[in-house]
């Protein structure tokens, strides 16, 4: 379960350089070992690895491939190919003729593509020249300039009224129309005078194609020349297809088994080397490692020795949790990463997140439509073209579609846990839709004065047991880390919270007397012992700031109601406003009727965006703050096995751990 990061331990191994190639691919297959640099006592034994001349093969071939790859329309492939050794792979890649003539028909189309661009253009200008008949070369020469612009009729008439004398220019003047569309012709050493004077009136100006016929004339022979680049990159498209066929099986293959080649690359400068022999030393997770030495005993027809290497090093941090658990990672990797060594808060923050988000929201109107939205985020936003630019662009600024759809995952179930709790409150967008149709009264109303202390109290009590449960799991990282004073000063922290809380809920009650109370010596004595141990573990002055942070982050609880509440109020005043409007009379009704409509609608939809942030953020920082701040240190490095899925070539392991057909151990 994912209480704790998966546990790690750093292996040492020392193999023949003779059998170095295919140990390698192994780990790469396998993906269970994140290979570190060696120790320095260990390169001062063995020496670094140097690697050898076939790298600059790899690193040619490579380049070449992913050339072809990219230049290849995609292609079903077989199924993947198996390769015993690097040198099977160079030999096809020798095999491959088709360079020359790929490279020469993508240039060919890059060159078409550039062409095709600039025909558009200057189609979409000439269409706009279509008041100007003569032909075009008459517009240039040593002297002249001549330029296109367009903006409103004032811009343009303000233009032609501030014309710089030196440049002699003349406006020529489409036919009316939405915007003015212009000539200016004026003398060439005056251009910059006209731009600065068109830049005045916020138009631009655009110089014309170079070209000499009428432009209805010239417009006719580019529509033609398009037509013509667009048959001529159909064709380039069918041959390269032609080729695919034949070749993209291979090249997408040889492309994979280079890759992997270039990982084995990128770990040798991590390695350790003889002349006979060579090291290396990586993290693995101890569940693993013992498969981990049998397949590459297995490999090597066991000439490999494996030694566990003792060290103080903070391991790498691998989560494992359950599926449904493991969508809320994303938030604890966006907080910080845990270390190794310490609690994994992902499970606990996927119980009460859901929880807090849904009783905040806590009305099954608002439920329906954030559980609607979170479904479409992640179908992928089917129809999201339709929508306003600016709205889209403004959502990616927040965030990314992975992220989006990793938070929609997190949303859905506070968003049932807010449909159910706005069923038993009967809150629907700020009604009681419930009562009305089915006569049925809630037995508590977030909007009633007498249930919100009962809801307050809720509260507390959920901030209580969240402090005790901080605490509880600081108390036990502290044991396992052999802190003795930090046990102490967490349990103290677990009886002072107790303590003040119950002592706190006595004085409200006005119940101060232990001898009526006999209980209530309990909370007193929790309430001094808890006050020593803190004092005791953390000293005077951490202590008391740690007395002070007990209380305030119990109470913070508190604002689980408060923003219930606002959510309410705000529909309430929402709904009061538009309804008054709505049910109004007399010769304004009519207008005050759509605006009420307006104003429900708009604010409804408000409060849905408030819905989602407040609850959202609230909720995730009541986690992050009053929680984590009790036993979370995070800042935790990332666990990153060497290795990468295969799509294209037989991996050496299969999925079980067994060696595949292209590994066998070699000869002794």
């Amino acid at each position: 379960m994912g209480l704790r990061p998966v546990a790690m331990e750093k292996v040492g191994l020392l193999g023949l350089r003779s059998d170095e190639e295919r140990i390698l691919t192994v780990l790469h297959d396998l993906r269970v070992a994140q290979i570190e640099p060696l120790s320095p006592a260990a390169v001062a034994e063995v020496g670094p690895e140097r690697g050898s001349e076939t790298l600059r093969r790899i690193g040619d071939e490579t380049l070449r491939f992913r050339g072809l790859l990219a230049a290849l329309p995609a292609t079903p492939t077989p199924g993947p190919r198996g390769f015993g050794s690097l040198e099977e792979v160079l030999a096809l890649a020798r095999t491959v003729p088709i360079d020359d003539e790929v490279g020469a028909l993508v240039r060919e189309d890059d060159r078409l593509q550039t062409e095709r661009k600039a025909a558009d253009d200057t189609i979409a200008l000439l269409a706009k020249l279509d008041f100007y008949p003569e032909r075009l070369d008459l517009l240039r020469g040593k002297s002249v300039l001549a330029f296109y612009g367009e903006g409103d009729a004032e811009a343009v008439e303000h233009l032609r009224a501030g014309l710089p004398a030196p440049a002699d220019a003349r406006l020529l003047v489409g036919p009316a129309g939405p915007r003015t569309r212009f000539l200016v012709v004026g003398r060439a050493s005056a251009g910059e005078a006209l731009s600065a004077a068109a830049q005045r009136e916020g138009i631009r100006l655009s110089a014309l194609p170079d070209l000499a016929g009428a432009p209805a004339d010239e417009r006719a022979r580019l529509e033609a020349r398009r037509t013509e680049i667009d048959g001529r990159r159909g064709e380039i498209r069918a041959r390269l297809s032609e080729v695919a066929a034949a070749w993209y099986p291979t090249v997408a293959a040889v492309v994979e088994a280079l890759d992997v080649e270039n990982r084995k690359v990128e770990v040798l400068t991590r390695l350790g080397a003889t002349g006979a022999t060579f090291a290396l030393e990586a993290w693995v997770p101890k569940r693993d490692a013992a498969r981990l030495r049998s397949v590459i005993e297995a490999a090597t027809d066991g000439r490999v020795h494996f030694t566990v290497v003792p060290t103080d090093e903070e391991p790498p941090t691998m989560m494992a949790n359950p599926a449904g658990v493991r969508r809320f990672e994303f938030f604890i990797r966006f907080y910080s990463l845990p270390q190794a060594t310490e609690w994994d808060p992902t499970l606990v923050f996927s119980i009460v997140f859901p929880i807090f988000f849904g009783f905040m929201l806590g009305d099954w109107g608002y439920g329906l439509v954030i559980l609607g939205i979170s479904l479409w985020m992640i179908a992928g936003f089917p129809g999201a073209r339709h929508l306003p630019r600016a709205g889209r662009n403004f959502v990616k600024m927040i965030m990314g579609p992975k992220g989006m759809q990793q938070l929609a995952w997190a949303l859905v179930p506070g968003c049932v846990i807010a449909i159910g709790l706005g069923l038993f409150w009967d809150e629907f967008f700020g009604f009681s839709v419930l009562h009305l149709l089915f006569g049925y009264r809630a037995p508590v109303q977030p909007d009633s004065p007498s249930d919100v202390g009962k809801l307050l109290l809720l509260a507390g009590y959920i901030g209580l047991g969240m402090v005790v449960l901080g605490f509880l799991f600081g108390a036990l990282k502290e044991y396992f880390h052999h802190h003795r004073r930090g046990v102490i000063a967490k349990s103290g922290g677990i009886l002072f919270a107790i303590g003040v809380a119950f002592t706190g809920l006595a004085l409200i009650h006005h119940a101060t007397d232990p001898r009526a109370n006999p209980i209530d010596v309990a909370w007193y004595a929790a309430l001094g012992v808890g006050l020593g141990l803190l004092i005791g573990g953390e000293g005077i002055q951490t202590g008391m700031l740690g007395l002070i942070e007990v209380v305030s982050h119990i109470l913070s609880y508190m604002r689980l109601v408060g923003i219930l509440l606002a959510s309410v109020i705000l529909a309430l005043v929402i709904n009061s406003i538009s309804l008054g409007m709505i049910r109004s009379h007399g010769l304004l009704a009519p207008v005050l009727i759509v605006l009420g409509v307006v104003v429900l609608l708009g604010g409804q939809a408000f409060n849905v965006i408030l819905g989602v942030f407040e609850p959202g953020i609230q909720g995730a920082r009541l986690v992050f703050v009053e929680y984590f701040s009790k036993f979370y240190t995070g800042n935790g490095k990332a666990f990153r096995p060497f290795g990468a899925p295969r799509t294209h070539t037989v991996p050496s392991v299969d999925e079980h751990g067994n060696l595949g057909p292209i590994l066998r151990a070699p000869e002794p």
